[in-house]
């Protein structure tokens, strides 16, 4: 080789590997989303026949269904014989969390909007109304196992993120890198005695209806709906507040709102427009809530991305809800929803089974017994019997002195 080019060589290379430090890079997996155009994906709502569940979700009772979420929309579930419920229908909803009924009118989100359906013919459900780009954030749903997440070329005002792809790259180290996991995610723990027909959900649900106000949080914003049309929802507001919320509770005009920080108290005197009342911080967990009075029972599951090892249930003393104090703190195994009725509360512990509680006297809970053998995520107690879901079974329980039997198991 002629010289001149070899030291020409020998100097690009220095010069490559001095601007190139192997120490500036390292391995990482980078989340790249796979979208579909808002077009396609809101042509993506079907009324089909009963389908195979993928992965069940959430429940929602309302008179004699129970909804079942799925990944791709709600499993329509006919309980008008609990010995023997049948799946109905499954209404196709691409990125839908949530669902609440009032008089035959079901609300869904679907990614950036708000759904409106016409089941009183659960025979010929009909989309009827969507709200497009009332939630500025929904659940991208990001891999655990991202370290970045490369939204370069994602247009958010023309397309979904519908999916993701990770790939193992290597790329420049970067002092902050930011993931964004925003969540759009109704709850009774008891039974609801308004006269509108209203349904009840679980512990994990971020849908719920307070009269005529449809209220929705995502992972840091509440958007409230007007719904004294049931028809047709109005936007009234979106306000901030707070960080990392996952459930929301309605109890005596106040909303409860769980988050992995803590739970936030909002008053419903002025009900298009929340108010802030009070906020309740511990340690990072994820964190559904319930409210029976003047005590608030939260469970705080460890050992996964919410960010403790540690899990327990935590009795909150709310009677003075602008300052709100722990009163009483219980070891569980794998938490997840919780319900109650009566005199007995209901947690979920995932693996561990179902627990039942005695809170007869709130500062000092008791453990009453447990139904193992099952694995349960989300419980609802109904006023005549148990629904609860888990490992894609839906069982239902009549109530016994201090114990449950079982009535129907079910498996989609």
């Amino acid at each position: 080789m002629n010289l001149k080019y070899l030291f020409l060589t020998v100097i690009l290379c220095v010069t490559y590997s001095c601007n190139n430090d192997d120490s500036d890079f390292e391995l990482v997996q980078v989340a790249v989303p796979e979208v579909m155009s808002k077009t396609d994906f809101r042509n993506s709502v079907h009324i089909k026949s009963a389908q195979q569940i993928e992965e069940a979700g959430k429940i929602y009772a309302y008179q004699d269904y129970i909804f079942i979420g799925d990944k791709g929309g709600v499993h329509v579930i006919d309980n008008s014989n609990p010995e023997n419920p049948y799946a109905k229908a499954f209404i196709e909803i691409p990125k839908n969390e949530d669902i609440s009924v009032k008089d035959n009118f079901l609300y869904a989100d679907s990614a950036t909007d708000l759904l409106v359906f016409d089941i009183s013919d659960i025979n010929a459900i009909a989309i009827i109304e969507r709200l497009e780009d009332v939630f500025d954030v929904y659940n991208f749903g990001i891999p655990l196992q991202a370290e970045v997440v490369d939204y370069q070329g994602f247009d958010d005002q023309n397309s979904v993120i519908v999916g993701w792809t990770v790939t193992l790259e290597r790329r420049k180290k970067q002092n902050d890198d930011l993931l964004i996991d925003v969540v759009f995610d109704n709850n009774t723990g008891g039974f609801n005695t308004a006269e509108s027909a209203v349904g009840i959900g679980g512990s994990l649900a971020r849908f719920q209806i307070v009269s005529d106000y449809l209220y929705t949080v995502g992972s840091q914003k509440m958007t409230i709906f007007n719904i004294q049309n049931l028809e047709t929802p109005v936007l009234e507001n979106t306000q901030y507040v707070g960080w990392n919320i996952e459930t929301m509770f309605q109890a005596d005009n106040f909303l409860y709102l769980g988050s992995t920080n803590g739970m936030f108290i909002y008053a419903l005197e002025n009900p298009s427009l929340p108010e802030f009342v009070s906020e309740f911080i511990h340690w990072e967990g994820c964190d559904p809530v319930v409210v029976d009075g003047h005590y608030a029972y939260l469970t705080l599951r460890g050992g996964n991305a919410c960010g403790q090892q540690e899990s327990v249930l935590e009795v909150i003393d709310i009677a003075d809800r602008s300052n709100p104090i722990l009163a009483g703190r219980y070891t569980l195994e794998n938490p997840y929803g919780l319900g109650f009725q009566g005199n007995t509360l209901y947690v979920c512990d995932g693996t561990a089974g179902l627990k039942l509680f005695d809170i007869s006297n709130p500062l000092n809970v008791k453990l009453n017994g447990s139904i193992e053998g099952i694995q349960t995520t989300d419980v609802i107690p109904l006023q005549n019997s148990l629904i609860l879901i888990g490992n894609n079974t839906l069982y239902q329980y009549r109530y016994l002195e201090n114990n449950l039997e079982l009535i129907s198991s079910f498996s989609i």
